[in-house]
């Protein structure tokens, strides 16, 4: 017998909250649970926190476990101004600042590790360890940040279970786990008041002209000195592991761990796996 996965079954009877917070000025809703050293996630490219839904009863139990909707995501508060790396960035920052936390574990898939990554070359006094989930496009492939752009864009212009299925379909290797509830939840989103002018501005790092200030290069990724897991996939449409390795050359004492059968987000599609790596790579030595 198949398991359904829903996001509510995932956290029913877990000691989560849900909540909004002032973090740098940007009105922030984050979902928390769980005690001990800090593990904050970061979600990607027109992303929500729900994203982590399928991590907290393997993670909670060790970590202060911490997922938010990035500045003009989810139902975070929407500036009207491209949502850059630094920008992001600086805004992951104001969240700890407003959590009261020093110094924190972060783990980033796609944009979220472009973000986490950035945090931990130029505010390295503010992150432990960190984890880089599938970052994606390190080499700035013209036809993937178009694929980006533009499948982003129309599923907010053209809003429907279809467009919004489809965005998501292309980030994992068994689409049969892109639920009808995932889909309804990012809909939801995606036709909130304002959301088209929200979607341009977290596309905008897909047009190279902005891209090219913030791109993935050894100038700034050779900056992090935190110990650094790469987390890939053997699926991932946004990039393979020559890319990979490309990160382990630039970011000093990296590692690299594969997740097989996986696409973009191996921490729903292989939750166990994750965890488990996340649980190893920060609590051991």
């Amino acid at each position: 017998m198949t398991t359904r996965v829903t996001i509510w079954g995932e956290l029913i009877g877990l000691p989560i909250r849900q909540y909004y917070v002032q973090a740098g000025g940007i009105r922030t809703r984050v979902l928390e649970g769980g005690d001990g050293p800090a593990l904050v996630f970061i979600h990607g490219t027109g992303g929500h926190l729900e994203a982590y839904a399928r991590n907290f009863a393997g993670l909670t139990p060790y970590f202060r476990m911490i997922t938010y909707d990035m500045v003009g995501h989810g139902y975070s508060e929407k500036p009207d101004r491209p949502y850059t790396p630094d920008y992001l960035a600086e805004h992951l920052i104001g969240l700890l600042d407003a959590l009261g936390i020093e110094r924190a574990h972060l783990s980033g898939e796609s944009l979220g590790g472009w973000v986490a990554a950035w945090a931990a070359a130029h505010f390295p006094e503010r992150v432990d360890r960190l984890i880089l989930n599938t970052p994606g496009n390190i080499t700035n492939k013209p036809d993937v940040m178009q694929r980006v752009k533009e499948s982003s864009l129309k599923a907010v212009r053209e809003a429907s279970y279809e467009t919004v299925r489809a965005r998501l379909e292309w980030l994992f290797y068994d689409k049969s786990q892109v639920t009808d509830e995932l889909v309804a939840i990012r809909f939801r989103i995606y036709t909130q008041p304002g959301f088209e002018r929200a979607m341009e501005n977290i596309v905008a790092v897909q047009d190279w002209e902005i891209r090219k200030q913030y791109a993935w290069s050894p100038s700034w990724c050779n900056k992090i000195r935190a110990r650094t897991l790469l987390l890939w996939t053997d699926h991932d449409p946004t990039g393979g592991l020559d890319e990979a390795e490309l990160l382990l050359q630039w970011i000093p004492g990296s590692r690299l761990h594969v997740i097989r059968d996986a696409g973009h987000w191996p921490q729903w599609e292989k939750p166990e796996e994750f965890n488990e790596v996340h649980r190893s790579f920060l609590l051991g030595e």
